[in-house]
């Protein structure tokens, strides 16, 4: 019985300590490992990931081959004209049509951090006056999402800006998806995508 125990406690603090599975997302060179819905532009250029608006000025998204449940993502963004962009999770695209959660990627003054739930809830978390200003405009900007269950975190450059738990989204799975919203002028970089499985 003895041994028993002791080769379950070893089994734990080995589960425990082992690394979580790394993957980046983006590799610099191509949109490998993603799938395009709509007609909006989105193509690599000086190792950078790029999402712009084209013709149509339609709304566009980039999601990921692979479902990804329980992960910490970060991302660096930067904004040029309009940044009106997100990131999304647990999310699943049909046309043009997403459903799941975005992390907002906005102007100055727009909930940068905040979580939006598409033609559904709409707004679950907003982000206060006094978080505005940890947005860099025009510059590079970390962004960290950390999903795990039904519990979500979001971080702006270091700054904790959301920390939620939510039934409906513990219960889902999807892709990470980028978005370029609808209405034309929109152009962000994308860089250092990697995900932690957890």
């Amino acid at each position: 019985m003895t041994r028993f125990l002791l080769v379950g406690a070893v089994l734990a603090v080995l589960a425990f300590t082992m690394p979580t599975k790394k993957v980046v997302l983006f590799n610099g060179k191509d949109l490998t490992g993603w799938k395009i819905y709509g007609t909006e532009k989105w193509y690599v250029e000086n190792g950078e990931l790029v999402c712009e608006s084209g013709p149509d000025k339609q709304y566009g998204y980039l999601a990921t081959e692979q479902f990804y449940k329980n992960f910490d993502l970060s991302v660096q963004f930067k904004q040029e004209a309009n940044g009106n962009s997100g990131v999304f999770f647990r999310s699943t695209v049909e046309g043009t049509k997403i459903s799941g959660w975005q992390v907002e990627v906005a102007p100055k003054d727009h909930d940068t951090g905040g979580i939006y739930e598409s033609y559904g809830r709409g707004w679950l978390e907003q982000i206060p006056a006094e978080k505005e200003n940890i947005l860099k405009p025009g510059e590079w900007n970390t962004l960290r999402i950390r999903v795990e269950g039904d519990h979500v975190q979001t971080f702006l450059n270091g700054k904790a800006m959301v920390d939620r738990h939510d039934e409906k989204i513990g219960a889902a799975n999807g892709s990470i998806a980028l978005q370029i919203h609808d209405g034309g002028g929109i152009k962000v970089r994308w860089r250092k995508l990697v995900l932690k499985e957890l």
